[in-house]
């Protein structure tokens, strides 16, 4: 009897080094699919690779990461906002993926979850970006004074020169316009719902000294000096 239960647990030994070998041949196989499949450009099969390998790998795969920034690049902002929260269960202070997450929800229409991960990200990152993001969704939802605080936060941080923003001239056109540019644009617009008139002037000023093609804060400063 005792040579049977030596020989079962012998047994389950090697089943169940065999079944990690499986699963790390499993896994070697997936990532090599996942790595022709996006130097084929296959967005389809890569993801469904993907998602095999965080069966395999469990809920602390990186490989959320990963599909967090598929989805986004796809504007699959539904997809990359559910992602993103799967990826914060592990690293609640992931930056890149919450700023995704913020993203995300502001092309969905959600403006008032966006501005609320926007506010999460600004306390971590302390990146002008992401508060002239956060300002800039407290202005839309008419939160004057929380804008303005905002707003003035990110004025006294330094550029990194990362990020630059677009703005709609017309229907057929946009135009690039430095961050410090943007920034300055958007006190403006604050204060002129804060009837500042003056200090949106000054604002407006330093915006078009920063970038001097700068069509709509040209346009709005020409507008208060009539």
């Amino acid at each position: 009897m005792k040579n049977i239960f030596v020989l079962l647990v012998i047994g389950s030994l090697f089943y169940s080094g065999q079944a990690q070998n499986n699963r790390q041949d499993a896994i070697a196989l997936e990532k090599e699919m996942v790595r022709f499949a996006k130097s084929m450009g296959d967005v389809a099969v890569t993801t469904s690779s993907m998602y095999r390998l965080i069966a395999l790998e469990g809920d602390n795969s990186t490989y959320k990461d990963s599909l967090t920034y598929i989805y986004y690049s796809a504007r699959k902002y539904a997809s990359c906002f559910l992602m993103s929260n799967e990826v914060l269960k592990r690293d609640p202070k992931n930056k890149a993926v919450l700023e995704l997450k913020a993203l995300s929800l502001e092309s969905l229409g959600a403006l008032d979850k966006s501005m609320e991960a926007f506010k999460e990200l600004f306390a971590v990152s302390n990146n002008n970006f992401h508060g002239y993001s956060l300002a800039k969704l407290q202005l839309t939802m008419k939160m004057y004074e929380e804008a303005y605080a905002t707003i003035k936060q990110v004025e006294a941080i330094n550029d990194e020169g990362i990020y630059k923003v677009n703005f709609a001239i017309n229907q057929n056109h946009t135009q690039e316009v430095e961050l410090l540019a943007a920034i300055s644009y958007l006190k403006a617009l604050i204060e002129i719902d804060l009837d500042k008139i003056p200090e949106a002037k000054i604002s407006l000023e330093k915006s078009l000294k920063i970038q001097s093609d700068f069509v709509l804060a040209r346009e709005v400063l020409d507008g208060l000096n009539k």
